[in-house]
């Protein structure tokens, strides 16, 4: 009864990491969309959202890998996790281009379009590598 419990608040966890992913994309798209014509279709919105809600899932809650240290210690030749610096550095580029985004709809500012291309980079790159970083570690936990 117990693990039913944990696997269900997890499924839940997870499908809310999702939500906040496609939030966080309706808002890089929104902010998007303004400046760039092209893309104001619900078809990039969609899109955006679909990516935010796939790569919060897979990468907020990666797996971290087990490292064998002596006597309980990481040492300075631990090695470095792949999957948790990619999780780490896509949901800070993520979050932050959804935080730059949301000010900016917010505080109805006109940013120059390089500022834009930026928020759109970090959103795209971020997202990526959360997806990336989600992948690796489900990879490596299924062959542990």
């Amino acid at each position: 009864m117990r693990s039913r419990v944990r696997k269900f608040a997890h499924v839940l966890e997870r499908l809310g990491l999702a939500m906040a992913g496609a939030a966080s994309g309706l808002f890089v798209g929104a902010h998007v969309g303004t400046t760039f014509s092209a893309l104001t279709s619900e078809g990039f919105l969609l899109l955006m959202m679909l990516g935010g809600a796939i790569g919060f899932y897979l990468g907020i809650d990666a797996p971290q890998m087990s490292f064998n240290t002596e006597n309980g210690h990481a040492s300075d030749k631990t090695p470095i996790d792949a999957a948790e610096f990619l999780s780490a550095v896509g949901t800070f580029l993520a979050a932050f281009a959804a935080f730059a985004s949301v000010g900016i709809i917010i505080m109805r500012h006109d940013p120059h379009v390089v500022w834009t291309s930026l928020i759109m980079a970090g959103w795209v790159f971020g997202i990526s590598m959360q997806t990336v970083a989600g992948a690796i570690a489900r990879l490596r936990a299924r062959h542990s």
